[in-house]
């Protein structure tokens, strides 16, 4: 008998939090008929400054263990020697490789140029100019600023094995890259394991471009699906350009994801790519789509069947319910939060019945 599977809760803050638990009301077993196991932490800001990020690490370790989490957006402090952001802790103590970010299209809200397409952004979860090492020397004009950054062959390959499986699991092409002419040593190992792994899937399209490139191609491209490795920086500032190219970051979900020795997923974290809206706090108008999108992409790695199932319900069943017209104001519409997460969930239990009915023909 398989054991329940178990989701680490991560509780956050203002609009993160509200959003959260309308995705767990999807999560719902008499929605997705699929028991499931929640086990909570508050991440709160006023939490973590209770507990000294205490409780950011005691959510990692119940990660680790039961390989599934889903996260609120929390608030970053910006004062110095705060608590800082828990998904740095996070990412460093599951041992996160990967972020993937998907773009696609919403219905009735106008993408730029000919996007339509879905387009991943494989981002590295790790090193680069992030943590990197920085200092000044000199004075006046004659002052000189550095910075040490460092990537390791590790995480590069789990960055384009990862890219070419998902490539050939959504029929898509890998695209783009990073700026390997202008630095072969450093950027050129991201694209050393981008070849080695285009060897390793001759099936997937692969057509690598330099980062720069890759930015202006994908204002003009020609509406196919693409998978897009990049960097920790260069991920991070195309993942917003990318979700910004379908009108609005709503429809996408942000999942970070650290491998075992054989390049499958090992810990899988999902959460929604916006923050906490606070100017939206408590007005019951905020968009809970990315959340409950989040949800649903967790189910995809789990190793049961019913998972599948009631993940492919809840894309559908949010998709199909704004382009029937039920959309909060961010998206051309006049519902409610609350109201759109009971259209969803109306959607999903009948999508479940109905295939459960025709199962038993």
């Amino acid at each position: 008998m398989n054991e329940t599977p178990r989701i680490v809760i991560m509780q956050g803050d203002q609009t993160g939090q509200e959003l959260l638990e309308e995705s767990l009301r999807v999560l719902d077993p008499s929605v997705i008929q699929l028991d499931l196991t929640l086990q909570p932490f508050d991440l709160s800001l006023e939490n973590r400054r209770k507990t000294n990020n205490q409780v950011v690490h005691e959510a990692a370790d119940a990660m680790r263990k039961s390989g599934y989490g889903l996260k609120a957006a929390t608030i970053t402090p910006e004062t110095k020697n705060d608590v800082g952001s828990p998904n740095a802790i996070l990412r460093k103590s599951i041992d996160g490789k990967v972020i993937i970010r998907t773009g696609r299209r919403i219905p009735g809200v106008r993408p730029i140029a000919g996007t339509f397409a879905p387009i991943s952004v494989i981002r590295m979860a790790v090193g680069d100019a992030y943590g990197a090492k920085e200092w000044r020397e000199g004075e006046g004009l004659d002052e000189v600023a550095f910075r040490t950054e460092t990537i390791d062959r590790k995480t590069c390959r789990a960055v384009a094995e990862f890219a070419f499986r998902h490539a050939k699991k959504t029929h898509a092409k890998v695209f783009g890259g990073p700026k390997y002419t202008v630095s072969p040593i450093y950027e050129g190992m991201l694209k050393e394991e981008m070849d080695a792994a285009s060897q390793r899937y001759p099936e997937v399209a692969y057509e690598p471009q330099l980062i720069d490139a890759t930015y202006a191609l994908l204002l003009n491209n020609n509406g196919e699906p693409l998978v897009i490795p990049a960097l920790n920086r260069d991920g991070d500032c195309l993942s917003d350009m990318v979700l910004q190219l379908f009108g609005s970051i709503a429809g996408s979900e942000s999942v970070l994801i650290s491998f075992d020795e054989s390049h499958q997923p090992h810990v899988v974290m999902a959460e929604a790519p916006h923050g906490t809206a606070p100017s939206l706090f408590g007005k019951n108008l905020a968009n809970p789509m990315a959340m409950i999108l989040a949800s649903a992409s967790l189910l995809t790695y789990m190793d049961d069947p019913k998972a599948h199932h009631a993940s492919r319900a809840i894309y559908e069943a949010t998709i199909e319910t704004v382009r029937e017209g039920t959309r909060t104001a961010d998206i051309g519409g006049s519902a409610t939060t609350t109201e759109f997460t009971d259209e969803v969930i109306a959607k999903i239990q009948t999508k479940l019945e109905v295939w459960s009915s025709l199962d038993n023909l």
